[in-house]
């Protein structure tokens, strides 16, 4: 077997590489990334990537199709990451999240790929009613990277069929430690939080609904996917995935781990504007489809498990919202030091490339 991982270089990809490596430990396991985050290790025993039989460095816009040859999986985890990111570089989301998605994809199936797994997100159902949103319910995207994933999945489902079979999981926010941990994202800026100042700072009214997941638990579906059969669940799938267990109020998150870090504060922003990303998800699909790959970690778990990688890493970082630990941060900081231009391009590839056009010109 031989499995393709795009992205594999962030937050979510070095769970996914373990986890595969370990369902399958004779398989050929490839990495394909952009690399800006290589750099952001936490704490981690040894580099992730000693996993993987090849790792491969380039930009997914331009992926060429040789690298899917003799590929029986892709794994695209690759994308311009959260809300903050997608915001700054709209257009460029649009291209790196949903443009080469499709073109990934269509050279896939003309390679020949068996399964082909698209890492999609709940963020799609924006502001919500009361009701947990199911696969059926209306869509509304409320940034660019929740539209990034709609699209994708209108225009990945028409490629399904011929031996093609394409997952879309729909996640639930992330979140846990990681090789590569990220602090933007809701439980893991808590714990941070807690752990470095011994206060939670809630930005918003407390009162939004987000459904969570751990990394290690999105590897664990993203196993189940990527030999997943057309006859169980169809050619093309969106299923949601998570567990109806881990529908919170983001008041509710700060008061968990307040409740396992003691002495910890709590303060809600009561004077924020409302935060419209409210939602409850259902995921009761991927519970019937996927019974041997549902998620295992509690939120009690994961916030000590975060509690403990971050004492180990000696974090007190009280400004981490201003730091490297958040993508945001890592891009504009290589913008600034003029590693990569405006298009998020490493400038030692365009000028590599530009003097390779000048060569053939003069030759």
């Amino acid at each position: 077997m031989k499995i393709l991982i795009t992205g594999n270089m962030g937050y979510v990809g070095p769970g996914v590489v373990s986890q595969l490596r370990a369902t399958y430990p004779e398989a050929t396991i490839i990495g394909y990334d952009m690399a800006y985050f290589a750099s952001c290790l936490t704490n981690a025993p040894f580099l992730p990537e000693a996993k993987l039989d090849q790792q491969l460095y380039g930009d997914v816009r331009t992926m060429p199709a040789e690298v899917l040859e003799g590929v029986d999986a892709v794994v695209h985890l690759a994308a311009i990451s959260n809300d903050p990111m997608g915001n700054k570089f709209e257009e460029i989301t649009l291209d790196v999240n949903f443009r080469s998605s499709i073109r990934i994809a269509e050279m896939a199936k003309a390679a020949g790929v068996k399964n082909y797994v698209f890492a999609s997100s709940c963020s799609m159902y924006g502001a919500a009613s009361e009701h947990a949103k199911t696969e059926d319910s209306e869509l509304n995207p409320l940034t660019a990277y929740a539209r990034s994933k709609v699209a994708s999945e209108k225009d990945l489902q028409p490629l399904a069929g011929d031996g093609f079979t394409i997952t879309c999981l729909r996640f639930a926010t992330a979140c846990g430690m990681s090789d590569r941990l990220r602090l933007d994202l809701v439980l893991n800026d808590f714990v941070a939080g807690a752990v470095a100042t011994g206060k939670i700072t809630i930005l918003s009214d407390g009162s939004p609904w987000r459904p969570l997941i751990h990394v290690k638990d999105m590897a664990r579906a993203i196993d189940w996917a990527i030999t997943r059969e057309a006859s169980n669940g169809g050619e093309f799938l969106a299923v949601n995935a998570g567990s109806n267990e881990w529908n919170y109020q983001v008041k509710e998150l700060a008061q968990a781990v307040a409740e396992v870090i003691s002495g910890t504060e709590v303060s809600v922003n009561l004077e924020a504007a409302p935060d419209k990303r409210s939602y409850r998800v259902n995921f009761d699909l991927f519970k019937s489809l996927a019974p041997n790959h549902q998620p295992i970690y509690t939120l009690k778990q994961s916030i000590e498990e975060l509690r403990d990688g971050l004492e180990a890493m000696r974090f007190k970082d009280g400004n981490f919202r201003n730091s490297q630990y958040m993508r945001l941060m890592v891009l504009n900081s290589l913008q600034e030091s003029e590693a990569i231009n405006q298009q998020l391009q490493w400038q030692h590839t365009i000028s590599k490339a530009s003097e390779q056009k000048t060569q053939l010109e003069t030759a």
